[in-house]
């Protein structure tokens, strides 16, 4: 039976650095039947000071979780109460919406704009929702899963000021796909209180598997703090394995500049073919729209070839298909399938 390559899930596939298995190799009894005693320290984790120190921030304004979603969840039913409303993207992951209603909370949607090279944020827009709506959460994500696109920097100043006592959630899920820097942590959760900037070790750092995620949070945010901690500590293999991915950049930075690099390849074969746009994305994925007629004919190809990609059933995406970036070798493989299918197609009128 042949192994299928799953590119549809978002996940690096270039797997974690070498020093992360060396952690496994030498784990300890103790790691594994005693609790942490980081708490005598006056911290809540080796992992939580690690990043407090390379973001510049307190200690304690360092939050962790099992992955970002947990994290997503915990802050949603600590401040989000039934009937209130949040403020989320409308092409985005589907469990934005999902995590709200678990609480009763009423979801806002706010639309992405599609251009010809990238979707975009439609800042104007999102400032008069809260004007209009008073929403007590404010969800962005940067990069945003499935468009790629991120929030920009700029707009992000003019944003805050229009969101009153909202907490807003920054979701950084695909952080490092296109650069590496943190700048910007430490000025903005110390400029705005109740702002919660969310990151996991799952994309970039490939630790899916290991479930650790953190956030950075402002000062306004100590109610979700104390909801958050954990008096016997965290999951101390998945902080290990954590804190050698921080110490592997040059290992990551590599994996960071492939995946640019095939990026483009993507872009530039989708550009000779006609009803196609591949859109610009930070992340490690690109967003396809296809001719709706070849919806069904590539899909079953890549399937008989042993590839999945996401194929999605949202209205808002039903002719699109999102392609995750594996390593080199893999989108080799898959670019070599879609351009024998697209020019077949493009010859004959008809799918290879």
């Amino acid at each position: 039976m042949n192994t299928i390559l799953h590119l549809d899930r978002n996940e690096n596939l270039y797997g974690p650095a070498p020093k992360c298995f060396e952690v496994l190799k030498n784990i300890s009894e103790e790691e594994l039947s005693v609790y942490s005693r980081d708490f005598a320290r006056g911290v809540k984790s080796k992992l939580s000071e690690r990043l407090a120190a390379d973001f510049g921030i307190p200690e304690q304004q360092i939050l962790l979780s099992e992955g970002s979603e947990d994290m997503l969840k915990q802050a949603v039913h600590c401040y989000l109460k039934p009937g209130e409303k949040i403020l989320a993207p409308k092409q985005s992951w589907w469990y934005y919406q999902k995590v709200a209603d678990e609480v009763s909370g009423i979801t806002v949607n706010y639309a992405l704009h599609e251009g010809e090279a990238a979707y975009s944020y439609d800042v104007d827009q999102i400032k008069a929702l809260c004007t209009s709506h008073s929403p007590r959460v404010v969800l962005i994500a940067s990069p945003n899963n499935p468009t790629g696109n991120s929030f920009p920097d700029v707009s992000f100043e003019t944003l805050m000021q229009s969101v009153g006592d909202a907490v807003v959630i920054l979701d950084e899920a695909y952080w490092g796909f296109n650069g590496q820097t943190n700048d910007h942590i430490a000025s903005l959760v110390e400029k705005h209180e109740n702002l919660l900037i969310l990151r996991t070790f799952s994309k970039y750092f490939a630790l899916a598997g290991a479930r650790i995620g953190f956030a950075a949070a402002g000062k306004g945010l100590n109610h979700l703090a104390k909801f958050a901690s954990r008096y016997l500590g965290f999951n101390r293999v998945s902080e290990a394995l954590a804190l050698a991915a921080l110490d592997s950049s040059a290992y990551y930075h590599q994996i960071s500049e492939n995946m640019k690099a095939d990026r483009q390849k993507y872009y530039e074969l989708y550009s000779r073919f006609d009803g196609f746009q591949c859109f610009e994305s930070d992340a490690n994925f690109v967003l396809v729209k296809i001719p709706a007629e070849l919806k069904s004919p590539i899909q079953q190809y890549l399937t008989h070839n042993g590839i999945a990609v996401k194929f999605f059933s949202e209205p808002d995406f039903a002719d699109h298909m999102r392609i995750t970036l594996g390593t080199v070798n893999q989108n080799r493989r898959l670019l070599k399938l879609l351009d024998e299918f697209l020019s077949v197609w493009k010859t004959h009128g008809v799918p290879a």
